[in-house]
């Protein structure tokens, strides 16, 4: 299926592993020109290379941390009027709220709420001027189930869900989309150093310990970092017009529930 954007550009934030990194290689596979950003100049030069080796699109880097003004202003001074944009920003760390202070709120609310909505402010009124957008929130299956251990996450999370929801009904006439890409668990570096740390205390290797995490998901499985980037792919393209204010939860089933 051609999703309609060949030619068109897009902002992906934190592109250099994981998530990021695969929505990044499903829109070059769409003729989707980029800019890449992440704050580990290594990796992300990594895969711009491999974007550029495999796909007959421009990648252009960014090194800097996406939550701060001066690493917004640097990817937008790398693509000022994007199509595209994939707001991606790693979560605040797990814990007992009750050893929380102030200032991990705020970092918590400016990575995870401010940051995508400051990002959105920047480039959603050009889209409406060219009559085309597409804004995809990567975020978090805890803003439909909340994680206990993850309160930070869940906050921050939960209030730019509900900051989207009213700004996607107002922009959706100009065919401009913004929706959510809830990720359950992946195969990604973030999962796989935690999974580390509970297969050393329990004995295991820490490919046993993926592999107990998903017997206990109804996929039987965890998920495949590719897959979540052909449902960003899906969500940036043409023909998702009519799709508005929504998030996809994907998390091989985990969220229990007749009505998603």
């Amino acid at each position: 299926m051609d999703l309609g954007i060949r030619g068109k550009k897009a902002i992906v934030c934190a592109a250099s592993k994981g998530l990021g990194r695969a929505c990044a290689i499903s829109l070059a596979r769409e003729g989707v020109d980029l800019v890449i950003t992440a704050r580990g100049a290594e990796a992300l030069e990594a895969t711009a290379s491999e974007i550029r080796a495999k796909y007959q699109v421009n990648v252009t880097t960014v090194v800097g941390d996406i939550s701060t003004e001066e690493g917004r202003a640097a990817a937008l001074a790398a693509c000022p009027a994007p199509d595209i944009l994939v707001n991606n920003c790693g979560g605040p760390p797990p814990g007992d709220f009750r050893d929380w202070q102030r200032e991990d709120w705020i970092k918590a609310i400016d990575s995870n709420m401010l940051t995508p909505i400051f990002l959105i402010k920047s480039v959603v009124d050009g889209m409406i001027g060219r009559k085309f957008g597409r804004i995809v929130n990567i975020t978090s299956a805890s803003v439909k189930s909340p994680i206990p251990h993850l309160g930070m996450s869940n906050g921050a999370r939960a209030g730019l869900t509900g900051f989207v929801a009213g700004l996607a009904r107002q922009v959706a006439k100009h065919n401009v989309t913004i929706n959510g890409l809830l990720p359950g668990p992946f195969n990604t570096d973030r999962i796989r150093n935690s999974s580390l740390a509970m297969a050393v205390k329990a004995g295991k290797t820490m490919e046993e310990a993926l592999a107990d995490m998903g017997k206990n998901n109804p996929a039987g499985r965890i998920g495949d970092p590719a897959e979540f980037g052909e449902a960003c792919a899906f969500l940036c393209g043409a023909q998702a017009g009519f799709i508005v204010g929504q998030n996809l939860v994907m998390d091989g089933g985990n969220f229990n529930s007749s009505m998603g």
